[in-house]
């Protein structure tokens, strides 16, 4: 048995996405296979087949909600953006559990779940499992996320506008926020929906319109009837039946205490959520950090190495400017960042570098080893227990801090060498095919200890 957390050590967009699909398609071959969906197997013909013994049989995703976007490339050319899905879910026989840490957001789960089909997936709802005690994001939430992100101007946090933050505060504030449980009960999911939309008629009466109470709680009814809603037992016994790949959300720069403050999301992105629910089941996992060659933020905020000629000439085909995120950013390894993320994570046991194609025809990419940051050379930043007033303080220093570089050189050598962690993947490019592994016959061997 091996699980294994993947979770993005920058800002996002780094290819946990990828990464996922490909543990999944090469843990459930036997030495020497082939991975379904390749020119001599159709993955369109399979996609009702078990993994093969000791192959991985579900993702769990254990933060954020219908704001991820994980781009994933079959080696058919076939490609479809994971939101809440697991993003293993081209693999034959893969589910997805939707862990208690999720922000559900059951409009957007059947939107996605529509698109899968149109791929050759079929049935995806019935390959997905829901905790019940997972929050649920409605079309309230939503648009109060865009009235309170519209409301700042030119001060902008940076959002994806899908209501995560919304879903998160609003729990905190309110002990009947509606549950994925809740919609087993009608009446009292109509009632906690109803209590959601009067929340937000109060809080933005211009805000833009919204679905009554009753419409809402109908379509959150008829997902219930369509996808398995289960209790605190289902997981442990999902760990025991197989490999489980853990798929986190965003990056730890982005982590609710750890990230630079105000420019974070509501949701724990380390490997901490994941290591809970395992805890609880008498289990544990190898720990996977992606990061990307060069640096890459989508949205406001520090970014210390970004590149504004890098942002011209390396546009992202699965990336760009959105009316909520802001433009998409490019900049240069920054060690500096990765040694951060590294640290309040506690570490991992091995790293999967992508777009080491990229790096490979641009010379010209270097890596940042320190900043200068108020008259001093600093190669390490300050971290510590949770406290949103010295992560603000830290933001403000970033915003002002300058790099200071060296060429990148050989980028996997260089990683290591900074990172003090052995690089076990490298992705040369969007299919599962373009990657490959050092050190251990598959990654998914990392969780052999």
């Amino acid at each position: 048995m091996g699980h294994v957390i993947v979770v993005d050590l920058g800002f996002g967009d780094a290819g946990k996405g990828t990464v996922v699909d490909h543990l999944c398609r090469t843990a459930a071959l036997p030495e020497g296979g082939r991975p379904p969906g390749s020119p001599r197997s159709s993955a369109l013909s399979a996609e009702g087949r078990p993994p093969a013994p000791g192959g991985v049989t579900a993702v769990v995703r254990f933060n954020g909600g219908a704001q991820a976007a994980h781009n994933v490339v079959a080696p058919d050319g076939r490609h479809h953006t994971f939101a809440q899905f697991g993003s293993g879910t081209f693999t034959p026989g893969v589910r997805t559990h939707l862990s208690r840490f999720m922000l559900v957001d059951p409009l957007a789960l059947a939107a996605e779940s529509d698109h899968l089909r149109a791929l050759g997936v079929p049935d995806p709802l019935g390959r997905l499992t829901v905790d019940g005690e997972a929050l649920l994001t409605t079309p309230y939430h939503r648009a109060a996320n865009r009235a309170r992100e519209s409301a700042r101007g030119a001060a902008r946090h940076g959002s994806c506008g899908m209501g995560i933050g919304e879903t998160a505060s609003y729990a905190l504030a309110h002990d009947d926020a509606p549950r994925a449980g809740d919609c087993l009960s009608p009446a009292r999911l109509r009632r906690r929906l109803a209590a959601v939309r009067d929340w937000y008629r109060a809080a933005f009466p211009d805000g833009e319109d919204v679905p009554d109470a009753g419409a809402c709680a109908e379509a959150f009814t008829a997902f219930a009837g369509r996808v398995r809603i289960v209790g605190p037992g289902h997981l442990p016994a999902l760990l025991r039946t197989g490999n489980v790949v853990f798929e986190g959300a965003q990056g730890v720069l982005l982590d609710e205490w750890h990230g630079f403050h105000p420019y974070t999301t509501w949701s724990t992105t380390t490997f901490a959520n994941a290591e809970t629910l395992l805890a609880e089941a008498g289990a544990s996992a190898a720990r996977l950090g992606v990061l990307r060659a060069y640096a890459t933020r989508h949205g406001p905020g520090p970014f210390v190495t970004e590149d504004p000629a890098l942002t011209a000439d390396l546009p992202d085909r699965h990336n760009g400017t959105g009316r909520w995120q802001g433009a998409f950013r490019v900049g240069h390894l920054d060690a500096v960042a990765l040694r951060y993320a590294l640290e309040v994570t506690g570490g991992v046991d091995g790293l999967a570098v992508t777009h080491l194609d990229v790096a490979g025809a641009r010379p010209d990419l270097r890596v940042c080893h320190s900043y200068e940051m108020e008259g001093e050379r600093v190669g390490r930043l300050e971290t510590g227990p949770p406290d949103l007033d010295r992560q603000a303080a830290l933001t403000r220093r970033l915003l002002a801090a300058r790099p200071v570089y060296a060429p990148l050189g050989r980028p996997v050598e260089t990683i290591e060498e900074a990172l003090g962690a052995p690089v076990v993947l490298r992705s040369h490019g969007p299919a599962s095919t373009d990657k490959r592994s050092d050190h251990f016959r598959t990654p998914i061997d990392l969780g052999v200890r």
